[in-house]
């Protein structure tokens, strides 16, 4: 039988299942946590992108709805005025009258008055725009009547420049002054009604303008030969020329116009026919100021929900604005800076500056403006103008005559604020939900795996025996019945213990009774095959002469009480004197000392045995009233010991020694101790021994013996 292998100690876990349960917990809220936090974010960020461009979009669809309606509103004022029996009448009259004018010569203090407006008024303007070395006989006026018509309605007119207009008529008698004050009044209210900025009245043939209600510099100059040939108010007039369609109108885009001080105008034209000839043309010069007042929405940006950033702006085919940006009315500094430093050139800042308006002067090339000047309508996160990221929605103006895009936006980070806020919310709420996990996790560690830590050391006590080692039980739940089960458990194995500690005392005791103490442990500790040679024992047998024969009147019970209450008490005195008993066969005694543990004085301490035995043997006659007498043989020298039987133990020697202490006793007389010369080498100072010669043993022939007195 082979011993089993112990059990290799366990490693020390690095983590614990409190530390991996706790893990586990806080891992799967924090995922709960984000995942929750990322689609929340995501989901809102994308529901509020689609809403801030559903508004973008139905703000610029609003937007160019309004400046289409615009210019199809003037469309239609214009045509309807061009058409009317006035200003035919009043185109023919003006052309007649400056005809007439023309057949005149110019006074010359009239000549010097006009020439030195322009010298003085005009030009300092012109200069400024166009460069200090422009001369002033580009400007100055050809032919007669442009001298006399500017000098009664510009030079001498008693009103102020931006108020002109209020002139009816200069007095000096000309059909031109009549014609004027009967057609002006009519003229000028039209404008204002339509809120246009001037109406010009423009002779086909020549290109010379008859009429205009602001009374400019351009006033009876030539458009085709004259310093604004060159004008969007040319194009426009030349087109509708050679149209003589009633229903044609001519849109010129917007451009800076000299004579308005170099602002940017537009000009609408009509053809004002006549029996089917076109015999003038009627222009309606249009200001900025209406379409920027329409795009910015009277500069309300907040009113109309663009927040603190969001603007909508026009972009040209050239990619210049057509309105001005936020920035600019609100901070035209900042404006300004920021235009520097993304780059816009010095000059158009200047510019900028110089007209008070970024109109026809900022360049704005993004993704959107190409889009929409291509005709594309679309929505998108996009860099802006500054370089900015924003939300925007573009898409075209269609409006006959012009190339326009229309674009609304607001910057990203005032569109998702809110969203920004939501993420902030967000992460305060996941951090709170964290700890709530946090805090949820150590208790639920603690309550589950608390129950769990006292099971362990419940064990771990009781593997290291402690059959006390009981456990509270906390709970009623599963850990709490596994509690109780092992201390169940914990009292069952005690109770068994104690049986078989019980079991295990008396299959000792029996064991002991049967082999000596060392050979038992020897047994028990599994080694097999005991064997062992002793060089020096003193071995007794002892035999109760006659006891057979006695035995044979007596009943069994009481030979077996008296037998046993003798070799009960050789046994006794046999532990005393530290003899170890072999065995018994019948009425026969067996011992033997110096094994297994050896003594020196083995052989005495057998004598003073055999004459105990002797005294006791006859005490215990005496008391039980029998005739009992005792003879004992005793022997010294070596022995083989061993343990046979398989299935019943016995302990028994064997040896010379044994086979001549047993003819000792055999060959010995009743009451009487004979020993063999080895004892008595040993013991004869010690005792008194009587020599009985040489005695015949069986086996061995003639052997000295002596008997001990007693």
């Amino acid at each position: 039988m082979t011993a089993a292998h112990p059990a290799a100690p366990l490693r020390p876990a690095r983590f614990g299942l409190a530390a991996k349960l706790f893990a586990i917990l806080i891992l799967l809220g924090a995922v709960a946590v984000l995942i929750t936090g990322v689609l929340g974010y995501v989901r809102a960020r994308d529901a509020l992108e689609r809403t801030i461009f559903a508004q973008l979009t139905a703000a610029r669809e609003t937007k160019a709805r309004q400046v289409e309606t615009y210019f199809r509103s003037i469309r239609g004022e214009l045509r309807l005025l061009a058409a009317s029996k006035m200003v035919v009448d009043a185109m023919r009259g003006f052309r007649d009258a400056v005809d007439e004018l023309d057949r005149k010569d110019v006074p010359p203090d009239m000549r010097q008055r006009v020439d030195g407006w322009y010298n003085d008024q005009y030009m300092p303007m012109v200069r400024r725009l166009l460069g200090p070395d422009t001369p002033v006989k580009d400007f100055l006026p050809v032919g007669s009547a442009p001298y006399f018509l500017q000098d009664l309605y510009i030079v001498d007119n008693p009103h102020p420049q931006d108020r002109r207009s209020l002139l009816d008529d200069p007095g000096d008698g000309s059909a031109y002054s009549k014609l004027h004050a009967l057609y002006h009044p009519l003229m000028r209210t039209a404008a204002a009604t339509l809120n246009l900025s001037d109406f010009l009245m423009v002779d086909p043939k020549t290109g010379r303008i008859l009429y205009t209600v602001d009374k400019d510099a351009d006033f009876a100059t030539s458009l085709q030969a004259g310093p604004y040939r060159r004008s969007n108010l040319a194009a426009a007039a030349a087109r509708c020329a050679a149209a003589p369609d009633p229903s044609a109108t001519c849109l010129e885009d917007f451009a800076d116009y000299l004579p308005a001080d170099g602002a940017p105008n537009s000009f609408m034209a009509a053809p004002v026919i006549d029996h089917g000839v076109v015999i003038g043309v009627l222009v309606a010069r249009l200001s900025i100021d209406e379409i920027d007042n329409i795009v910015t929405g009277g500069r309300r940006w907040r009113q109309e929900g663009f927040g603190a950033t969001g603007e909508a702006y026009l972009v040209g085919p050239d990619f210049t604005v057509r309105s001005g940006p936020r920035t600019f009315y609100e901070d035209p500094a900042l404006y300004l800076a920021e235009a520097k430093a993304n780059g816009t050139p010095e000059n158009d800042i200047e510019d900028i500056r110089r007209y008070g308006t970024p109109v026809l002067q900022q360049r704005i090339d993004t993704v959107a403006s190409r889009a929409a000047l291509g005709g594309v309508e679309g929505t998108g996160e996009v860099l802006d103008f500054r370089h900015v990221p924003n939300l925007s929605s573009w898409g075209p103006v269609r409006v006959s005559g012009v190339k326009w895009g229309l674009i609304t936006e607001i910057d990203s980070s005032e569109a998702f604020a809110p969203v920004y806020q939501l993420a902030r919310d967000l992460m305060i709420v996941g951090a709170i939900a964290l700890l709530v996990v946090i805090v949820t996790g150590a208790w639920l560690s603690r309550s589950l795996l608390g129950p769990l830590r006292e099971l362990t050391a419940g064990v771990r006590r009781f593997a290291a025996g402690d059959t006390a080692a009981h456990v509270p039980v906390r709970t009623s739940d599963e850990i709490g019945q596994l509690c109780a089960a092992f201390n169940g458990m914990i009292d069952d194995i005690s109770e068994k213990n104690v049986l078989i500690e019980n079991k295990n005392r008396e299959n000792e005791e029996l064991l002991l009774n049967v082999l000596p103490a060392p050979i038992a442990n020897r047994l028990r500790g599994g080694e097999q095959g005991i064997a062992d040679g002793f060089a020096e024992v003193t071995v007794a047998f002892a035999d109760l002469v006659g006891f057979t024969a006695m035995s044979s009147d007596m009943p069994p019970a009481n030979v077996v009480s008296l037998l046993n209450g003798l070799f009960t008490r050789f046994d006794d005195a046999a532990h005393e004197l530290g003899i170890e008993k072999i065995k018994t066969v019948g009425d026969a005694y067996m011992a033997v000392c110096g094994m297994p543990v050896p003594v020196p004085d083995h052989a005495e301490r057998m004598v003073r045995m055999a004459i105990r035995m002797v005294h006791i043997t006859r005490e215990h006659a005496m008391e039980h009233h029998v005739e009992m007498k005792l003879r004992v043989g005793i022997n010294s020298g070596p022995v083989v010991a061993g343990v046979i039987g398989k299935s019943k133990y016995i302990y028994d020697l064997w040896g010379d020694t044994v086979n001549l202490a047993s003819r000792m006793e055999s060959g010995g007389m009743p009451d009487t101790i004979q020993v063999t010369r080895s004892v008595y080498e040993k013991l004869k100072d010690e005792f008194v021994f009587e020599s009985r010669g040489t005695i015949e043993v069986k086996g061995k022939g003639g052997v000295e013996a002596w008997l001990l007195k007693l």
